[in-house]
């Protein structure tokens, strides 16, 4: 099992309550209320843009502090189980960057002298790789390490 599975099955059902469920929740969520104002263009409501800000603030806040938990008190410890399972958990981590560059769109700190549009673009490309990266990390946190280590050494035998 790769780290990454290892820490979402542990402590069950709390990690994975605070470190899969209640991310993916704010991301789909996010991504709902993006589809919502690209289709309706300016005809949407100012409550969903709202929610839009308010969900945009919220999951790179919440993603920033897990990455910081995860850091300190468990990625020291951990023993690697080979190149997928680091590939799982590093692009869990870097997840944060562009969940917090939402964030910081969203409260004016970067992007301020982009118009609506360009603002709503740049969020919506953020968005597009946050979600790639957590797919990546599911997908190689799913895998076996095991297989891979016993693949290296046959082609290692082999060759």
């Amino acid at each position: 099992m790769t780290n990454y599975m290892e820490l979402i099955m542990t402590n069950q059902p709390w990690n994975l309550i605070f470190f899969m469920a209640i991310p993916v929740i704010l991301a789909e969520s996010l991504v709902i209320t993006e589809f919502y104002i690209l289709w309706r263009g300016e005809r949407s409501s100012a409550g969903i843009s709202s929610a839009s800000k308010v969900l945009g603030i919220i999951i790179g806040i919440y993603f920033a502090f897990v990455v910081i938990y995860l850091s300190l008190n468990v990625l020291p410890a951990l023993e690697w189980r080979g190149l997928l399972d680091e590939i799982a958990v590093m692009s869990y981590l870097i997840g944060a960057v562009p969940l917090l560059g939402i964030t910081l769109l969203e409260i004016g700190l970067v992007g301020k002298n982009l118009n609506d549009k360009a603002r709503r673009q740049a969020h919506f490309l953020l968005l597009t790789v946050f979600l790639i990266l957590s797919h990546v990390a599911m997908i190689f946190g799913m895998t076996e390490p095991q297989s891979q280590h016993e693949h290296m050494h046959h082609a290692m035998e082999a060759g």
